[in-house]
């Protein structure tokens, strides 16, 4: 096994030379610690003599796919976003920002008002110009005119196919997906245009410090109905009332949502986490598809 000290060296090593011509002062790397968490590669603080810090991601899913979708946020909205300092498909170097992922009601009406906010940045189509991912899952990402079309065939059946090649998803679930697919006009609706949202707003990829948001971590960037993304946070748990209400404040959002809707949007992430871990999602997507009565 590995020295998991020589690991922290190499980082080291790594950001010095990708940092020597594009940082001044000394800024030197003196060490690193590697942080929890983290899917797309592994995360760790570096140290800088000057006192500062940063944060370096290494992995062997491509690097510069995170740091498009977090610049495209950047340049696209105001939501709190570290800056990216250098980038290539092994190694990624971000802005360190302090933050803890234990979030109050203050926190939830926060991060409330910056994906209502990001939610109002539209786009012509659904879709991104470039395919982005969520974890290590590519997200297919082609321009698209029809919310339902897109949900049903760059998300749904997407996943579908990936877990079904893998073995990770039954074939006995897999019909009862192509029913609600089949279905989906009658399920969901397309919005009145398509938002910018965040991804992948989870408890661990949400910084926050003293009642505020400081930043959005990790995200799965494109254009899609908001719905989509707030179906996430309802099923990952991140925010509860406090959230939903303050978001509803700025952004309509209906009974339908709460009583079906969200579970059609459950079904992406859901098999996502069945074709990345299998075991209890499966038995979760099959809850889910017995709720909306497929």
């Amino acid at each position: 096994m590995a020295d998991p000290n020589d690991d922290e060296a190499a980082i080291v090593d790594a950001v010095a030379s990708a940092l020597a011509s594009e940082r001044e002062g000394d800024s030197s790397p003196v060490e690193a610690r590697k942080l929890e968490g983290g899917q797309i590669g592994s995360a760790h603080r570096v140290d800088l003599a000057d006192g500062s810090r940063l944060v370096a991601k290494v992995g062997e899913t491509p690097l510069s796919v995170e740091a498009y979708m977090l610049r495209t946020l950047a340049c696209e909205s105001t939501l709190p976003v570290p800056d990216v300092y250098h980038v290539d498909d092994d190694l990624l170097v971000l802005e360190f920002v302090a933050g803890s992922t234990d979030h109050d009601a203050a926190v939830a009406r926060d991060a409330a008002d910056h994906l209502a906010a990001l939610h109002d940045r539209s786009a012509d189509a659904f879709g991104l110009e470039r395919d982005t991912l969520t974890g290590p899952v590519r997200q297919p990402n082609p321009w698209t005119d029809s919310w339902i079309d897109f949900y049903r065939e760059h998300r749904l059946e997407h996943v579908q196919r990936l877990a079904l090649a893998d073995g990770a998803l039954p074939s006995r679930l897999a019909e009862r997906l192509d029913a609600v697919a089949a279905d989906l006009e009658g399920l969901i609706e397309e919005p009145d245009a398509p938002a910018l949202i965040h991804g992948d707003a989870w408890t661990t990829n949400v910084l926050s410090a003293d009642g505020s948001v400081t930043a959005f971590l990790d995200p799965a960037t494109y254009y899609a109905h908001p719905e989509i993304e707030l179906a996430y946070v309802d099923w990952t748990g991140t925010f509860g009332d406090p959230f939903f209400d303050r978001y509803r404040e700025s952004r309509p959002l209906d009974s339908e949502f709460f009583d079906r809707r969200r579970y059609v949007y459950r079904l992406y992430p859901l098999l996502v986490h069945v074709l990345l871990f299998g075991g209890e999602y499966v038995q979760r997507l099959e809850v889910t598809l017995d709720r909306l009565g497929y």
